[in-house]
C-alpha cells in the first residue's frame, strides 16, 4: 500500500459510497513486513499493522442525502493460504467487508469483541496464561493434551477457537503438522497475527464463525478445540460437522465448560445466562459426540485438574500484583481475581465442571 493513513481513510469513504447496500469490498494488503525476498533500495510501500486496517473500515461510518447511515460489517479476514504453505508466511492478510444499514444488528461476534473479548481483555488473559494462550493452563495444559493426539509430521489441524494462537504455534512448530486456527473474534486473530511473526510456522488464521462455515469432507487429520464450544448453542450439529470435516480415522480433542448433571443452581443459571453459555454435564457431552458418529469416545471430568490450574494462576497474579497493575490497572487485577475466585467457588461446589473430550 503507498497511499498515506489519511489517503487510506478517504478511500475507504469513498468505496462505501460506491457500494450498494449488501455490496461486498474485497481488500488484500501485505502487513508488517514484505512478504518477498529481493531487497529494494527503494520501497515507498507502507507495511501496517492489519488493526489499522481494521479499525479504518470498522469507523467507516457514512450517512446518505436522506439521512439513513451506512457502515462496514466484516464478512471475512485471514491470511492467505499459499503464503503460509510456501513461505511460513502470515502477513498476506485479505478482508471482506459488506456495506450495511448501522441498525442492523452486527451479531455475537460484535458482543465477542466489544464486550467479552476486547483487546485489553484478551491481553489481560495471556498475561494469566502466558504469551500466546488465553485458556486454562496456557502451554502446560497444552502439551499435555496435544500429546494425546498423536500428530503426525504432515497432518492438517483445525483449531477451533483458536484465540491467539499461542496452541498453533506449538503444534506447527514441535510436530511437523499444518494448522488452520479459525475464531469469530477479530480481536483475537488480529493478536495472533502479530504473535506470528517471525515465526516461520504453517499456521494459517482466518475470523471465521463454525457454526457455518464449511470444509470439503476429509479435509483434516485432527480437530482441536479448547474451552470455546461452551458458547455454541447447536453442539449436536458442529460435532456432525466435525465428523465430515476428519479424514477417515482422524481425531477429535476438546477441552470445554461443564456443569453438573441436573438442574444448575439459580446462581450458576444466572451466570450462564450472562455469559450466554450452553453447558452440559460430562457425560452428556460425550454422547453428543457419540451420536455425531464418533467411536471410541473418552470424556473426562477434569474439574481436580482444572481448580489446581486456577489456583496456582491466581497465586502468581496476587504475588505480581503490583507489576500486574502497573501493566494494566487496578480495576483489571480485581475483575481478574475476583472472576478466578468466582470460578473457584463454583467448581468447589460441584456446579462448574471442566470437561476432556
Amino acid at each position: 500500500m503507498y497511499l498515506s493513513d489519511e489517503e487510506v481513510k478517504a478511500l475507504v469513504e469513498r468505496m462505501v459510497k460506491w457500494l450498494k447496500v449488501g455490496g461486498h469490498i474485497f481488500f488484500r494488503e501485505s502487513c508488517f513486513h514484505q512478504s518477498g525476498d529481493h531487497k529494494r533500495k527503494n520501497n515507498p510501500t507502507h507495511y501496517r499493522e492489519p488493526r489499522f486496517y481494521t479499525k479504518v473500515f470498522q469507523e467507516c461510518n457514512l450517512k446518505d442525502d436522506a439521512g439513513k447511515s451506512y457502515e462496514l460489517s466484516l464478512i471475512g479476514y485471514k491470511c492467505i493460504e499459499t503464503y503460509v504453505r510456501n513461505k511460513k508466511n502470515q502477513n498476506e492478510i485479505c478482508w471482506i467487508w459488506q456495506k450495511v444499514r448501522s441498525e442492523d444488528d452486527r451479531g455475537f461476534q460484535h458482543f465477542l469483541d466489544t464486550v467479552q473479548y476486547k483487546s485489553n481483555g484478551i491481553l489481560r488473559y495471556e498475561r494469566v496464561f502466558g504469551a500466546g494462550f488465553v485458556s486454562t493452563g496456557g502451554i502446560d495444559t497444552t502439551k499435555e493434551f496435544v500429546t494425546m493426539m498423536d500428530l503426525q509430521p504432515g497432518e492438517k489441524v483445525l483449531d477451533v477457537g483458536c484465540g491467539i494462537g499461542g496452541g498453533d504455534f506449538y503444534m506447527a512448530e514441535k510436530y511437523d503438522v499444518h494448522v488452520v486456527g479459525i475464531d469469530l473474534s477479530v480481536n483475537m486473530i488480529t493478536l495472533a497475527f502479530e504473535r506470528a511473526i517471525g515465526l516461520k510456522c504453517a499456521v494459517e488464521f482466518e475470523v471465521a464463525d463454525c457454526t457455518v462455515k464449511t470444509y470439503p469432507e476429509e479435509s483434516f487429520d485432527v480437530i482441536y478445540s479448547r474451552d470455546t464450544i461452551l458458547h455454541i448453542q447447536d453442539k449436536p450439529a458442529l460435532f456432525r460437522s466435525f465428523y465430515k470435516w476428519l479424514k477417515p480415522g482422524g481425531r477429535v480433542l476438546i477441552s470445554d465448560y461443564c456443569k453438573k448433571a441436573g438442574p444448575a443452581s439459580e446462581d450458576f443459571a444466572a451466570y450462564i445466562k450472562q455469559r450466554g453459555y450452553d453447558l452440559h454435564d460430562v457425560e452428556a457431552y460425550g454422547q453428543m459426540l457419540r451420536d455425531a458418529g464418533f467411536n471410541e469416545v473418552i470424556a473426562e471430568d477434569r474439574t481436580e485438574q482444572f481448580m489446581k490450574v486456577l489456583q496456582k494462576e491466581l497465586d502468581i497474579v496476587e504475588n505480581e500484583r503490583e507489576s500486574f497493575i502497573q501493566e494494566f490497572s487496578e480495576q483489571d487485577y480485581n475483575d481478574i481475581v475476583g472472576g478466578w475466585k468466582a470460578k473457584l467457588v463454583r467448581s468447589s461446589s460441584g456446579e462448574q465442571r471442566w470437561g476432556l473430550f
